[in-house]
């Protein structure tokens, strides 16, 4: 990311940037472990770049984080404990407490990061971090899931994509999802966020569903369209027991009837409609993945 005046250049591909217009800096720092940049987009409204990549905007953080954390949450018939991994703005933290869960444990390794978000983005946590239902540990997603003996009955993987180099790349393996496995409770669910789903940049979520089809007995690849991204984006549903797309939509409405006004994407229409897939998608991640392991793991590739 390069900043131009009241330009931002990113870096999409060796083929491709992308210009922003910024109407204000607010922060621009690092972390001891990224690079932070949250400025206002006259486009998208307050957004936040992490090493030079856009990370989240104001205008549709809530089509990414309802789509990442409700299919699971109504699909699971009485979700009380929840394991987020990553996810420091909050909002994937806020989306889970809007249920009657007991406790909501968010795992993120880095704190300053957090921190940042949660004085500059208030838009995003909306004081989710402050709810008595909230934990906030700060350490690497798999050493705790590797220490901890607590079981949960949804995981939500809200981690960044594993670029050479970065935070996540031992978070996306067989032998992580298989340690993930038994942290869950026997009618556990877990999501990935797994990156691009659009028909250049597949390979990668085409690789999330193979691992995880090692691992669970149900695996599902359901997407939406992320604006500030301008991409079509994947997230990997995986399951002990339970299949999203048999969950009967006034059976939704009655999980949400108390906050569905509130939300600006999910609805029990749309719940059925993530999980169909374009024939190119559907395709990839059937006939070309492979399975990530430790001693291969991936690395992401835009």
């Amino acid at each position: 990311m390069r900043i131009e005046g009241s330009w931002i250049i990113e870096k999409h591909t060796d083929n491709v940037l992308y210009l922003y217009r910024v109407k204000n800096h607010i922060y621009h720092g690092k972390t001891p472990f990224q690079e932070v940049s949250l400025v206002e987009l006259e486009a998208f409204g307050k957004t936040l770049f992490l090493d030079g990549k856009i990370q989240s905007s104001q205008i549709d953080e809530a089509v990414y984080h309802e789509a990442l954390v409700h299919p699971a949450m109504v699909t699971h018939p009485n979700p009380k404990k929840v394991l987020i991994m990553g996810g420091g703005e909050g909002a994937t933290l806020r989306e889970v407490l809007r249920y009657p869960v007991e406790r909501a444990v968010m795992v993120d390794i880095d704190e300053q990061l957090v921190k940042l978000c949660e004085a500059y983005m208030p838009e995003w946590h909306r004081g989710a971090f402050y709810d008595e239902r909230a934990e906030l540990v700060f350490t690497d997603a798999r050493a705790y899931i590797e220490n901890s003996k607590e079981t949960f009955d949804v995981i939500i993987s809200d981690l960044t994509e594993p670029i050479e180099g970065g935070l996540s790349v031992m978070l996306f393996t067989e032998e992580f999802y298989k340690k993930v496995y038994g942290r869950l409770s026997e009618d556990g669910i877990l999501v990935v966020q797994s990156a691009s789903a659009d028909i250049y940049y597949s390979n990668f979520v085409a690789n999330v569903y193979t691992t995880l089809k090692q691992v669970f007995p149900i695996v599902k690849v359901y997407h939406a369209y992320i604006t500030s991204f301008q991409l079509d984006w994947a997230f990997t549903f995986a399951s002990k027991k339970y299949d999203p797309e048999e969950v009967d939509e006034e059976a939704i409405k009655n999980k949400i009837s108390k906050f569905e006004n509130e939300l600006k994407f999910y609805t029990p229409q749309i719940h059925g409609a993530l999980f169909k897939l374009p024939k190119y998608l559907k395709e990839n991640i059937e006939r070309n993945g492979r399975v990530i392991r430790d001693e291969r793991p991936e690395i992401w590739q835009s």
